[in-house]
């Protein structure tokens, strides 16, 4: 009898997962959002990613704030001056790779 309970828990979230989703692209079809709405909704992802990784970047290792902070700032000027995906996270290994040769 516990099994029909997980498909109705299952049930209830996908439907609240797609009300969300499903309402805006039923009222807003074929119609165009004014800049500043569409300049917000572009720009969630990277907020969103931001806010995620930011703590991680802290903790990177325990013992030294210094590596998650030089990380960072590595693959931010890496990424400023147009490395890409793949040139930033590989520069950034090598920087740290270099920076824990060096420290210890």
């Amino acid at each position: 009898m516990m099994g029909s309970w997980y498909w109705w828990m299952i049930l209830g979230m996908a439907a609240v997962t797609y009300i969300p989703r499903a309402i805006p692209l039923t009222f807003l079809e074929g119609r165009e959002l004014p800049p500043s709405v569409s300049g917000v909704l572009r720009n969630i992802p990277y907020a969103v990613l931001g806010a995620l990784i930011f703590p991680a970047i802290l903790y990177a290792q325990e013992a030294d704030l210094m590596f998650g902070v030089i990380g960072m700032a590595a693959a931010v000027a890496i990424a400023w001056f147009g490395g890409g995906v793949m040139g930033t996270v590989l520069g950034t290994i090598a920087i740290l790779a270099v920076y824990s040769l060096i420290i210890g």
